[in-house]
């Protein structure tokens, strides 16, 4: 579990993260979701790895599940 969100070859379609969505930046809140398309093109980034999870949410990369998770 928990890979860098900061990495962009971490993250993979079909993978479960756990993302900060634009309106929970302050708390830090998670959402937890699996990848449906990466929208960062840079190979790393300081604050995530931009992603838009199945269910249409998008935010930033902050834990990486593994694949059995």
């Amino acid at each position: 579990m928990s890979e860098s969100g900061n990495v962009r070859s971490n993250i993979r379609t079909g993978l479960t993260v756990d993302i900060v969505l634009k309106k929970d930046q302050r708390t830090g809140a998670l959402t937890r979701g699996v990848v449906q398309q990466i929208l960062t093109n840079s190979p790393n980034h300081p604050h995530g790895i931009k992603v838009r999870l199945q269910d249409g949410q998008v935010g930033r990369v902050k834990v990486v599940h593994s694949s059995g998770n």
